[in-house]
């Protein structure tokens, strides 16, 4: 199964991928504009776009929307990233061009109704406080802010209360016109499609789509000299702990090292943090890992909900694991494992059109082409114990390290006792 991509005459892309057994279509409709290239002012404006974009067209009512889609027993749906906002459905083959209709009205045809303006603006307000009343999800929203403090990326994808209620019709519109446009955007589909069919159907509904002039990328983040750590107390049965570390980002020949060292960690049951916190200690539930990879930054974030009296001791595990991967680096059997693990998921997940559409657009907004997916199992499989040891200490230097925690537990005083016995640690 081979990708493959064309342009049309406005600088639309238009990427496919054929799936003989497939009985299924996912269409991705995507813009290259998310969070990170708002203004602070208007934070959380792509998000408010998205909502707003279900909400009806000259030809759709919002109901009609979703029932068009949801009616033949499809999904659709749409999420805004930093750097990218994307409308998605999936269906039986028979309706693709059903579902690839409604996305490109929905992207081209809005209305944006000043009623559904600020009836949304309620229910994203309502999105916010839920955020904030879920403390695994807050802390994650903390730990963001320290990381890429003083950076766009550190502002929250749905914005605040603030920035929310001073977003216009005006600003909804100006953001619209500037960014949704054909250079900045992206057709995928894959299942049972034919490139040609696809390319047809994007001529016709989005070929008139201005091409657009471009925009101006985002500063990136300043370099972080010493720990954060940003602690909120509150009267809560479990105390949610998140860290991060400065990593490479996604155009980074080390990314492949550092997905293996995140796996190594906590991307399984298997892994290091898990087996020493949940499997020999008890000390939670779950302990995992996660890589958030931009186009020219990155971090590594470790994130846990436990008793807060155990905080002391898994934070000196964690911080103790991390200094011995960055010192010794993984065995080979280690590694191994970790490999395999990566590319069989992978392999797995692949099988679902849903997933390959996925890859064609992040593929090709981060990347500007589509590797196969073999071709990057190749380069993960020649990725070395040194390679990851490397990673590791460049990651795990101490100086880059934010932690965030919310609910009781230890002081931030304390906290910072213990972060910088590790930075003093890692800095020899």
């Amino acid at each position: 199964m081979n990708a493959q991509v064309s342009t049309l005459p406005n600088g639309l892309r238009v990427a496919t991928l054929t799936m003989p057994s497939s009985q299924t279509a996912a269409v991705g409709l995507w813009c290259a504009v998310g969070g990170r290239h708002e203004p602070a002012r208007v934070n959380g404006i792509s998000h408010y776009l998205e909502h707003l974009l279900f909400k009806g067209t000259k030809r759709r009512s919002a109901r009609r929307i979703s029932e068009e889609v949801e009616g033949v027993g499809g999904d659709l749906n749409a999420y805004t990233a930093e750097e990218r906002t994307c409308y998605y459905a999936a269906a039986s083959a028979v309706h693709l061009g059903r579902i690839t209709d409604v996305l490109c009205d929905m992207y081209r045809h809005s209305l944006l109704d000043p009623a559904e303006i600020e009836r949304e603006r309620g229910v994203i307000t309502e999105e916010i406080e839920m955020i904030r009343d879920e403390p695994s999800q807050h802390v994650q929203e903390l730990l963001t802010a320290e990381t890429w403090r003083g950076a766009s990326l550190a502002r929250p994808i749905t914005g605040t209360k603030r920035s929310l209620a001073s977003i216009t019709g005006s600003d909804l519109k100006a953001h619209l016109a500037s960014h949704y446009q054909a250079g900045r955007t992206l057709l995928t589909a894959a299942g049972a499609v034919i490139h040609e069919e696809v390319v047809s159907m994007a001529r016709d509904l989005l070929g008139s789509l201005p091409r657009g002039n471009g925009f101006r990328a985002p500063r990136r983040p300043s370099p972080q000299r010493a720990p954060r750590i940003v602690v909120e107390t509150r009267e809560t049965q479990q105390t949610q702990l998140a860290l991060s570390f400065r990593a490479p980002g996604a155009l980074d020949p080390r990314r492949h090292a550092l997905n293996l060292l995140h796996i190594l960690l906590g991307g399984n049951m298997s892994s290091r943090l898990f087996q020493e916190l949940r499997e020999r200690r008890g000390l939670c539930y779950s302990v995992s890992t996660a890589v958030s990879a931009h186009s020219d930054c990155g971090a590594l974030e470790i994130a846990l909900g436990l008793d807060g009296e155990k905080v002391e001791k898994a934070l000196a595990l964690i911080l103790g694991e991390c200094a011995r991967i960055a010192a010794k680096g993984p065995s080979r059997s280690e590694l191994r494992r970790a490999c395999d693990y990566s590319i069989g998921t992978s392999r797995m997940a692949l099988e679902r059109a849903s997933t390959q559409n996925y890859r064609l657009g992040t593929a090709l907004l981060t990347h500007g082409r589509i590797m196969p997916p073999e071709q990057v199992y190749e380069r993960m499989a020649r990725v070395t114990c040194e390679e990851v040891r490397q990673v590791a200490a460049k990651v795990f230097s101490g100086r880059s390290l934010c932690l965030a925690m919310v609910g009781p537990g230890p002081s931030r005083e304390r906290l910072l006792e213990l972060v910088r016995s590790f930075r003093a640690r890692s800095d020899r």
